[in-house]
């Protein structure tokens, strides 16, 4: 299921969205920037609904510090502040949609699908990238019609990282997708996975594995 994280201040307003948007996707929520960094730290969203007007750290910082990461999450920027000013600002620092309180909420979950469609976020369990198609039903890969032979820990991290090309995995968050919260393996091991990896895809043209040095990694569409 699609995860979103709400990122708004105020307890009531986040609790109605989460109740809106709860039978079509799983929520995860903060309630400011700084809190949704932690949030990020160990678990990760397929797209971020973010208010403006937040304590510690606002939506604007969070966005900008964000993109600045290399983040390329969708944002849908839901707020009471409907300037011009303040639109352009968002756009500028990479949100995907800005939209203003009340809160139509069919018209939220038009936004939502329509950015879930562009960023092609689905629940096929497939991904094909010309003659390279891995299939998490069957728990394959195959390029050119042939075999990739993946142990089942190698099979999950390439299928996380083709899932959301682009996106940087911290190696906290790899670790906890992958491997558990309780798992005693260490940074090394997702370096170990990552070179078997890229030693098994060696032929393969249509992705690379990329390092973000100290941060984590990222599946890159060539």
């Amino acid at each position: 299921m699609v995860k979103i994280l709400i990122i708004e201040d105020e307890r009531p307003v986040r609790e109605l969205i989460k109740l809106k948007l709860k039978d079509n996707y799983e929520i995860i929520e903060a309630s400011d920037g700084l809190k949704a960094f932690d949030v990020l730290d160990h678990d990760h969203a397929d797209l971020m609904i973010v208010d403006v007007m937040m304590p510690n750290m606002d939506g604007f910082e969070f966005v900008q510090e964000l993109r600045t990461m290399g983040d390329n999450t969708p944002i849908i920027m839901l707020t009471a502040m409907d300037s011009f000013a303040h639109k352009k600002k968002g756009y500028n620092l990479g949100i995907d949609e800005y939209l203003t309180k009340p809160i139509d909420y069919e018209e939220l979950t038009w936004h939502i699908e329509a950015i879930l469609r562009r960023y092609k976020i689905n629940t096929d369990k497939k991904i094909e990238l010309g003659q390279f198609v891995i299939s998490e039903d069957s728990m394959s890969a195959s390029y050119n019609g042939t075999q990739i032979e993946l142990t089942e820990t190698e099979f999950k991290l390439l299928y996380k990282l083709l899932s959301y090309p682009g996106v940087i995995f911290t190696k906290q968050q790899l670790m906890d997708d992958i491997w558990g919260y309780d798992s005693d393996t260490d940074y090394r091991t997702i370096k170990v996975y990552v070179n078997r990896l890229r030693n098994k895809l060696s032929g393969c043209d249509e992705f690379e594995i990329v390092s973000a040095r100290g941060v984590g990694y990222k599946a890159e569409i060539k």
